[in-house]
């Protein structure tokens, strides 16, 4: 190892916690040592800082000894550039340096500048860590590119971001080169910035790279079930689960040496394109630490090869850039060339499935006029209809294939996609246009992906694109034939009329103990996984994570206790879960991941239960938000009382049957209510509760029991008067 790079790396600590010193100080000057500081909308503190020790930092007096800690922490400065021989004092360096920026970062939310202004985006909500967290756990996102510095031309960061964004990558970004940052070239060049687009600007200062920091100590405690302070599983997990990189770009200053250290510590190598010191495999390293001097051309494919990534691509023939990380990308009404569906034209999509002989393999159709027959501002009707063929095809499968247009489409760099069936919306982009995108180029992208992605049931794939008025309302009439006998079958299947249950291990990869059980009347609790999903995702693919569970003796009709399901569990978890109870929220119930659409708590004031959506950032009446529930039952833990769900679940008739059902349901955000008045008026009414909708408090009538009370009461809520749930 180079005496250069530890010299520098603990030199730009100490200037990292020194300056942390200093906006410390200044903002319990101007505010108090007991101003509450935190990173809005978490509930894992300073998560950094509290998943490496275990400290709650919740006012700027609790900082003191944190940085006390990173004071311990630090060697001393070196007077000369000297030789160290091993690792140690620069780790230690490294992790002070964290401690430091957090606190530092921390300390702007309170005393500014903000951290989260112009291009910046600043820390990442729960809310958006753990919907952007299940695109690591199913493999739409490999890893994240932790970007420093500034490219050497606007045109080269345009390359390296379009090439990170085809590979799928997050590219999390910080810090400048002599007022140069990478952000702001994207920016200059008007590509998209922002979650959505997988391109993510935090800070204009490399501290600001202690949110993508943060977002993998959050992901160790929310999918991982990491208690806070256990410093060497929250390193471990995010070396082997976690795969980022460290790509410098510029002249590598020691408060960035300092950065990358403590990103070295977490499993983290550093690319660099400059020359500076190399820490390669030697008796204390297993693998590349920092690797220098490396071409723009190669530096991705370097950093995904010393990383170990696994990297999965389609060549698309389409004259735009393909791949997920454009999945989010939003095509404005302003920046569209043409628009389809979504009320302003009849729209629709269906894949069906036909006889070998009836489907032409690669065939793809337009009947109508394409973009280059049409002027900018067009809005055109549009159908697409995918007819697959295979021998181990089966019409159950048709939906699940269906889902994935949206997907396909929006890989797309300039397309946009929303909704599904005949409620599409689809927008392609001025810009993507004028690069020569058409409508027939949704035929290859189809296409390429169904053989690609679905290749052990499909054998044959025809597109059809119709952007003739009359032909898309004559299809669509067939359409919604099709998807109403879809949507017949689908309601008539219960718990009891199938013998066979289906697991779901996605999330294992994140929370290595967690089981999901899909049945018919329990979707899983991410809100994706439908059974019947289930059942088709292992007949394509019988060795991925949606297993039969056979049922087995039904122990237990009420509380859903089955021997299958017990067995099942037991061995997929490694032992760490005997019994799961299907139907009940108060005795073993199922375990939860992180990535769940909601979370139900019971409230004892009230003797209901209360649940809280992920959107929802509010106080909630169990004393707690959302982020901060989150981490009290995701992880794969099974915690009575408290529980993660898909939403639909709640309009189930299997809804925590043994504890009472739907009418235990005491509060929920407004927004919820709405989202699903149709299926709860619609419950309510087969239970002999017609207006229960209206006896469910939400936040316009309070936060708190004593809030709610006195409107359940009011309203003669059945929890009420119900048997006690505790």
């Amino acid at each position: 190892m180079s005496k250069l790079i530890a010299t520098r790396g603990i030199l730009g600590a100490h200037s990292i916690v020194n300056k942390a010193e200093a906006k410390l100080h200044e903002a319990m000057d101007a505010k108090g040592p007991n101003e509450p500081v935190e990173f809005p909308n978490t509930g894992y503190y300073l998560p950094v800082i509290y998943g490496l020790t275990g400290m709650k930092v919740e006012k700027l007096a609790d900082m003191e000894p944190v940085l006390k800690l990173a004071r311990e922490l630090l060697p001393e400065p070196p007077r000369e550039r000297v030789w160290l021989p091993y690792l140690g004092p620069l780790l230690d360096a490294g992790i002070a340096t964290l401690f430091a920026e957090e606190i530092h970062e921390a300390c702007r939310y309170v005393v500014g500048p903000p951290p989260a202004e112009g291009i910046w985006l600043g820390a990442a909500t729960d809310v958006i860590m753990r919907e952007r967290g299940v695109e690591f756990v199913d493999g739409r996102a490999p890893g994240f590119a932790a970007v420093v510095g500034a490219a050497p031309d606007n045109e080269t960061a345009v390359k390296l971001a379009r090439e990170m964004q085809q590979k799928s990558l997050y590219v999390f970004m910080a810090g400048h080169d002599r007022g140069r940052s990478f952000a702001q070239q994207l920016a200059d060049e008007g590509v998209q910035l922002g979650w959505e687009s997988r391109l993510v600007p935090f800070g204009e200062e490399v501290y600001s790279q202690i949110y993508s920091m943060g977002f993998a100590t959050r992901a160790a405690m929310a999918f991982g079930g990491i208690a806070p302070g256990d410093y060497q599983r929250i390193l471990r997990y995010n070396k082997n689960r976690i795969f980022a990189f460290v790509i410098a770009l510029g002249e590598v200053t020691d408060e960035w040496y300092a950065t990358a250290a403590g990103a070295i510590s977490y499993g983290f190598p550093t690319i660099a394109d400059s020359d500076i010191p190399q820490i390669l495999p030697t008796g204390v390293c297993t693998y590349e630490h920092v690797v220098s001097n490396v071409p723009h051309d190669k530096i991705v494919n370097k950093a995904i090869e010393v990383r170990g990534l696994k990297i999965k691509i389609t060549e698309v023939p389409i004259p735009v850039a393909f791949g997920p990380a454009f999945e989010g990308e939003t095509v404005r009404k302003v920046d569209a060339y043409f628009e389809a569906g979504g009320g302003r034209s009849p729209a629709f999509e269906l894949v069906e499935s036909a006889p070998m002989e009836e489907v032409e393999d690669g065939r793809i159709t337009l009947i109508g006029p394409d973009l280059d027959q049409v002027p900018e501002g067009s809005v055109l009707p549009l159908g697409i209809l995918v007819r697959v063929a295979g021998r181990k095809m089966q019409e159950d499968f048709e939906p699940v294939l269906e889902r994935r247009i949206h997907y396909f489409i929006n890989y797309a760099e300039g397309a946009w996609h929303t909704a599904q069936r005949d409620l599409v919306w689809v927008r392609i982009s001025k810009k993507s246009q004028q690069r020569g995108l058409r409508i027939r180029h949704f035929g290859d992208i189809l296409y390429t992906q169904f053989k690609s992605e679905f290749l052990s049931v499909v054998d044959k794939v025809e597109v059809t694109l119709i952007t003739e008025e009359a032909r898309v309302r004559e299809l669509l009439t067939q359409a919604r034939q099709r998807y109403a006998a879809r949507d017949a079958r689908l309601a008539g299947l219960t718990d009891e009329a199938v013998d066979t249950f289906y697991s779901c291990t996605l999330c294992q990869s994140f929370a290595p103990n967690h089981v999901c059980t899909v049945t018919p009347e329990r979707v899983g609790l991410c809100g994706a996984v439908s059974w019947l999903d289930a059942k088709a995702a292992y007949e394509i693919t019988p060795t991925g994570p949606n297993q039969p569970i056979p049922k087995g003796e039904c122990l237990d009709e009420v509380k859903g206790r089955y021997t299958g399901v017990d067995q099942f569990t037991y061995t997929a978890s490694r032992g760490h879960l005997e019994s799961v109870n299907l139907y009940t929220l108060m005795e073993n119930p199922m375990t939860s991941c992180g990535c769940f659409e909601a979370i139900m708590v019971v409230v004892p004031e009230a003797n209901g239960i209360m649940i809280v959506n992920r959107e929802f950032t509010g106080m909630t009446p169990c004393g707690m938000k959302f982020s901060t529930l989150a981490g009290m039952v995701g992880g794969g833990q099974q915690t009575p009382g408290f529980m993660g769900i898909g939403k639909s679940y709640i309009i189930s008739k299997k809804f925590i049957r043994a504890d009472g059902g739907l009418p235990r349901v005491v509060w929920m955000p407004k927004e919820l209510k709405e989202f699903l008045r149709a299926g709860i008026e619609e419950r309510a009414k087969e239970l002999g509760i017609p207006d229960l909708y209206d006896k469910i408090a939400d936040e316009t009538v309070g936060t708190t029991p004593e809030e709610i009370l006195p409107f359940l009461e009011e309203k003669g809520h059945p929890a009420l008067t119900m048997d006690p749930i505790m």
